[in-house]
Order: C-alpha cells, then structure tokens, then sequence
C-alpha cells in the first residue's frame, strides 16, 4: 500500500497535468486508514479540536476503533453526519453570527474529502 503523502501527491499531480479532467475513482482514498491519521494530525494541531460537537466526542477520545467504525459505516452506506451545534459568537456591531460546531467524527471526515480534494 502506497503511503498517503505519495497518493496526494499524485492526485496533485494528475490534477494539474489535466485541468480539464474528470476525477471518476476518489471514493476509495476514503477507505483508507492512513489517510484518516494524517488528517487527524492536522485537526488536533488546531485550537478548536477540542471543542464538542452535538456529542462528546473530540480529539482526545480518536482511536483506531473510531476510524475502523467510521471507515465501515463508509463502506456500507450506513454513514450520516450528525447535527452541528450551533452557537454564536459577537460581530463587531455588537450582533451575534452563528456558528455551527460539527461532531469529531465529522471534522474527522470533512478534513478527509479536503485533503483529498485539494
């Protein structure tokens, strides 16, 4: 199995020697354990990691079980996102901007299909 670092960057690569290509196979990058701890080490280096989502899963409580079950979930077609929390926080005028705050796992996710994507 070729190392995540090499996967993107010959998506990067593929990417920019053909502009007007169509990408027909990435599903399968999502199925791939390491490329979930590279985006794991990305997330928990962030501040906001560990805030809670909807539940009370943050980066402190990742483990391999986590993106095995997640993994699956993709596999099967069982995965939903869960609902973000939402909170505000103060504009300069003095109003309240809202704010959606996603569940770990879907963090954990989201940064996947970027990295990928990117």
């Amino acid at each position: 199995m070729k190392p995540t670092s090499e996967i993107l960057e010959r998506i990067e690569r593929c990417s920019s020697e053909h502009k007007d290509g169509v990408f027909t196979r990435l599903y399968r990058y999502l199925l791939r354990e390491d490329i979930y701890y590279a985006a794991y080490q990305k997330l928990y280096a962030n501040k906001g990691a560990t805030t809670q989502g909807i539940d009370d899963d943050t980066a402190d409580g990742f483990s391999d079980f986590y993106v095995k079950e997640l993994i699956q979930s993709l596999k099967d077609g069982t995965y939903k996102a869960n609902p973000v929390r939402r909170g505000y926080i103060p504009k300069k005028n003095g109003k309240l901007r809202p704010l959606g705050i996603p569940s770990f796992r879907d963090k954990l996710l989201q940064e996947v299909v970027r990295m990928i994507l990117e």
